[in-house]
C-alpha cells in the first residue's frame, strides 16, 4: 500500500505516543470526513479495482450475461462482441452504463445492463498496533470500524480503546480522526466506515509520550484541527 512504508518505521513511535493523549472524547466532527455507512450511497460509491470480481448481467442476453469476470492487474475486464473494457475506478453503475453504450453501438437495441461486485479484493484494510492478529485485511463489503478490528481477532489487554486512530487519504492528503471504541459499542457514537487503504492504529493503554508531536513530524499528514488538542 502506498503509505505503509512511511507508516511501518514510525509504527512503534505513534502506538506509544498516542497513549499519553490527555483525557477526554473523541470530537464527533471526525464523522464529517469519517461517516458512519450509508446503505444507499455505499453501493454508489464503491470504485472497481484490480482484481475485483464482477457478475454482469444483460437482460434477455443469456450470451452476455457473466457470473465471474475478474478485473485484470491493468483495471481492465474482457467481454463478448466489445472486447477490453476498462473498470478500474468505476462505480459498478458507471461500468454498466459504459458497457451499455457500447452495446448499443453496433450489436444491441436498448441493452439494460446491470453490474454486481462479488469479491471486493482490491480494497484493504491495515490493522496495526494493540490487536491480537495485526495484517493486512481485505474488504469484503462495508465494513466499520469495530468490524476492522474484529477481522484483526479485536484488541489485546493493553489496547488503549478511547483512543483508536484511523488514517485516511482524502483528496491526496493524509489526515486522521480519532474514535472511543468504548462509546460505539455504547451506541453513544457511530461506528465509522472503513474504506480501502484506511490504516487503523490501535495504541497501547500505558507508556509516555505526545501524539501531537507525532503529528507535527509527519508533514505528509494533514490534521483536522479538532483532533489537534491532545
Amino acid at each position: 500500500m502506498k503509505y505503509k512504508p512511511l507508516v511501518a518505521g514510525l509504527l512503534p513511535l505513534a502506538l506509544a505516543a498516542c497513549a499519553s493523549t490527555s483525557a477526554g472524547s473523541p470530537s464527533r466532527e471526525a464523522y464529517t470526513h469519517f461517516p458512519a455507512p450509508n446503505p444507499e450511497a455505499s453501493v454508489q460509491d464503491y470504485r472497481i479495482g484490480p482484481g475485483d470480481t464482477l457478475s454482469i448481467n444483460t437482460f434477455q442476453e443469456k450470451d452476455l450475461t457473466l457470473d465471474h469476470v475478474e478485473v485484470d492487474a491493468s483495471g481492465n475486464i474482457l467481454l463478448p462482441l466489445i472486447g477490453s473494457v476498462h473498470a478500474a475506478g468505476l462505480s459498478s453503475g458507471a461500468l454498466a452504463a459504459e458497457v451499455q453504450t457500447r452495446l448499443a453501438r453496433r450489436y444491441l437495441r436498448d441493452p439494460q445492463v446491470s453490474i454486481i461486485v462479488v469479491s471486493a479484493v482490491s480494497q484493504k484494510v491495515t490493522v496495526e498496533g494493540s490487536v491480537i492478529q495485526a495484517g493486512v485485511f481485505e474488504l469484503k463489503g462495508e465494513v466499520t470500524l469495530l468490524q476492522a478490528l474484529a477481522l484483526a481477532k479485536g484488541p489485546n489487554r493493553t489496547a488503549r480503546l478511547g483512543r483508536v486512530v484511523i488514517f485516511r487519504t482524502i483528496d491526496n492528503q493524509r489526515q486522521y480522526a480519532v474514535f472511543d471504541i468504548n462509546q460505539i459499542r455504547r451506541g453513544a457514537m457511530p461506528d465509522p466506515q472503513i474504506i480501502g487503504n484506511d490504516l487503523v492504529v490501535v495504541p497501547f493503554s500505558t507508556g509516555k509520550g505526545a501524539f501531537r508531536d507525532l503529528l507535527v513530524a509527519l508533514p505528509v499528514l494533514g490534521v483536522f484541527s479538532a483532533f489537534n488538542n491532545f
